[in-house]
């Protein structure tokens, strides 16, 4: 009877707390004096946040809020967080932008804004250069502010003589995007921006320009259960997110816990769109402040300071990163350095990263991660992102599965100096270059690999392998390739093959693995006409014929099709189920392959979800229709 009396004292106590969690509401007709309810609603999101306890619910009405809001707390536990939502069917903008009208004639197509300091407040984006440590300018400045005409970009000029008189930019996607251009003066009481319009007069337009780092981002660490639901955020100011800075996004988590980021639509950073990135007292820029040294001897002890400061999955990381919109960024869409440890990123649609190229560096990609330890990147569409998604150091008990990549110059996928165990499957990758592999102890299964292959042991540098499903480091070690398996995969083929130098050979197929000291296992596979396999791949097959996958947008639909159809040549490779028994232990760290949670493997399900016979078919689908396949949206499967 005691026993009952306390359970129902303890559910007493929990409907206590669930009732006390207060609902506020933000409206742009509203008064940040109110109480913040339907009735009498704030005005202002960051007012909302300030009030705010851990249970609470901020609920933002239709309209634009140009203001950045800085959470000052966050919420308990999972069924304890703070959320912020746009109200269900409304249209909520964020914007880090303002509307400037006060703008001059100054000949031909050129006009000219002069605003006054306290137009800034206390940052001025015209008079922030980008910098940091991998940052590359291609020997000009760069700012972070941004001018928009009718919502899209201008694009930064280097000089007012190249506004005046403008030119495509080579290096872009599309060159002629530079004949649109701004440039800007910052003095010590005023900032004077030149903008050509071509031929547009921007008093009688909607010309925005950006004047905040971010739109939605905690000042100092720890701001812990926060979910971010339903927004439109845009035009952020944003400084490069080296690995060893402070990474400021447009939306960011700073090095906080359990965030949900969902359902939103985050474009138009000058760097990054959304950051699960480190602190500043780990480290800011250290390569940059201290050249003397090299830059992975930097980051290594960054590394360690975080392990000092409690770098751990009780303190960092664990976020869901959902359904998301992401564009128009010249960094990456998501990026993360030691924070993004056991989160999940899935069902994004993330697109049109680093399109202009004014500038370059490292740590650009639609998903640029350090020590993705135990993450799983699941169903993402990304496309037009120069890099698709950047594995790049500790990538331990990672798994990259059912992702759509394609029209990305660089690469699909890039996995850097990683020891393994990490596993890539079920991904269709169609780019020239699908994978980018300089690390080891990777499994890829049930792939489909339309491109090239790059190959590459990385001596040079000695990166940390960890102990299972852990930060801690177990051991810093060079990379020297191999120790991977490649089950059930389906290469394209081609002519063209490399070996440029620095151990880096590129090809089709999987031969390039041959020269290497640590062996790769492999079977299973199918190579299409142009694609080599490697010696003792038991029970793969070469077909004669053409894979040419190629695809084609509908709105926001893909479909894919083949020159040959794939049920065609499936029953020629000798396949079996892949399971953690049939992976084993990556050799450097030692740790089994398994799934991110600790549970073993056993990969029966196609890039649907469908669930694979006892003897699979190679590639990522069960069954193919005759014709074009739609990928995106997923069709799920039983």
């Amino acid at each position: 009877m005691l026993n009952g009396l306390i359970r129902f004292l303890f559910a007493a106590a929990l409907c206590a707390a669930a009732g006390s969690a207060a609902e506020y509401h933000v409206s742009i007709r509203g008064d940040d004096g109110n109480p913040g309810t339907r009735e009498r609603p704030l005005r202002t999101i960051m007012e909302a946040a300030r009030r705010a306890q851990p249970g609470d619910v901020i609920t933002v009405h239709g309209g634009t809020y140009r203001e950045r809001v800085t959470p000052p707390r966050g919420g308990l536990s999972e069924r304890k967080r703070i959320t912020y939502r746009a109200a269900p069917g409304e249209r909520v903008e964020i914007k880090g932008s303002e509307v400037v009208k006060t703008w001059a004639h100054d000949g031909g197509d050129v006009w000219k804004a002069v605003l006054p300091e306290t137009f800034f407040g206390s940052y001025n984006p015209y008079r922030d250069e980008i910098q940091g440590d991998w940052f590359e300018s291609r020997g000009r400045r760069h700012h972070t502010g941004e001018v928009y005409l009718n919502g899209e970009p201008l694009w930064e000029a280097a000089s007012l003589d190249d506004v005046r008189n403008p030119k495509p930019f080579p290096h872009a996607r599309r060159p002629e995007g530079a004949l649109r251009s701004w440039y800007a003066e910052a003095g010590q009481t005023e900032t004077t921006i030149w903008a050509n319009f071509s031929g547009k007069n921007p008093n009688e337009e909607m010309v925005e320009i950006s004047v905040r780092d971010s739109c939605f981002y905690p000042s100092e660490p720890g701001k812990d259960f926060i979910t971010v639901r339903g927004f439109r955020m845009m035009h952020a100011a944003t400084q490069w997110a080296a690995p060893t800075a402070e990474q400021i996004g447009l939306i960011g988590t700073h090095w906080s816990r359990g965030w949900i980021i969902e359902e939103n639509v985050i474009s138009d950073s000058r760097c990054s769109c959304i950051t699960l990135g480190k602190d500043r007292a780990t480290g800011h820029n250290v390569w940059t402040n201290d050249p003397s040294k090299d830059g992975a001897i930097h980051y290594n002890e960054v590394i360690q300071r975080a392990l000092e400061a409690g770098w751990s999955q009780e303190k960092i990381g664990s976020h869901i990163v959902r359904n998301n919109v992401i564009f128009r960024c010249e960094q990456a869409g998501i990026a993360g350095s030691l924070g993004a440890i056991f989160s999940h990123i899935y069902g994004n649609h993330i697109y049109s990263i680093w399109e202009r190229r004014l500038f370059t560096g490292a740590e650009m990609a639609g998903i640029k991660l350090h020590g993705a330890i135990d993450a799983r990147i699941e169903g993402n569409r990304i496309h037009n992102a120069g890099r698709g998604i950047w594995l790049d150091w500790m990538a331990q008990g990672t798994r990259v599965s059912r992702n759509l990549l394609y029209d990305n110059t660089s690469d699909d996928l890039f996995v850097e100096v990683n020891h393994g165990p990490f596993l890539v499957d079920n991904n269709l990758m169609l780019s020239p270059l699908s994978l980018r592999d300089w690390s080891e102890g990777g499994a890829y299964v049930h792939n489909l690999f339309a491109g090239a292959i790059e190959s590459r042991p990385e001596p040079a540098r000695e990166t940390p392998f960890l102990r299972p499903h852990s930060t801690q480091v177990a051991g810093v070690v060079e990379t020297k390739g191999g120790d991977n398996r490649f089950y059930n995969n389906l290469f394209g083929g081609g002519t063209e093959e490399k070996k440029p130098g620095s151990g880096r050979v590129t090809g089709y197929g999987l031969w390039m693995y041959e020269r290497l000291e640590q062996p790769t296992f492999a079977g299973g596979n199918v190579y299409f006409r142009g694609a080599r396999p490697m010696a003792g791949d038991k029970g793969s097959a070469v077909v004669t014929s053409a894979l040419n996958a190629e695809w084609e947008e509908d709105g926001d639909a893909v479909r894919i099709w083949f020159a040959t159809p794939l049920d065609r040549v499936w029953k020629v490779a000798e396949t079996r189920l892949v399971d953690s028994a049939l992976l084993g232990t990556a050799r450097v760290s030692g740790a089994r392959f398994e799934d991110t949670d600790g549970t073993p493997l056993r990969l029966d399900r196609d890039y649907y979800g469908n669930r694979l016979l006892r003897r699979p078919t190679p590639g990522p689908f069960v069954t193919l229709p005759p014709t074009h396949y739609p990928v995106w949206p997923m069709r799920r499967g039983r």
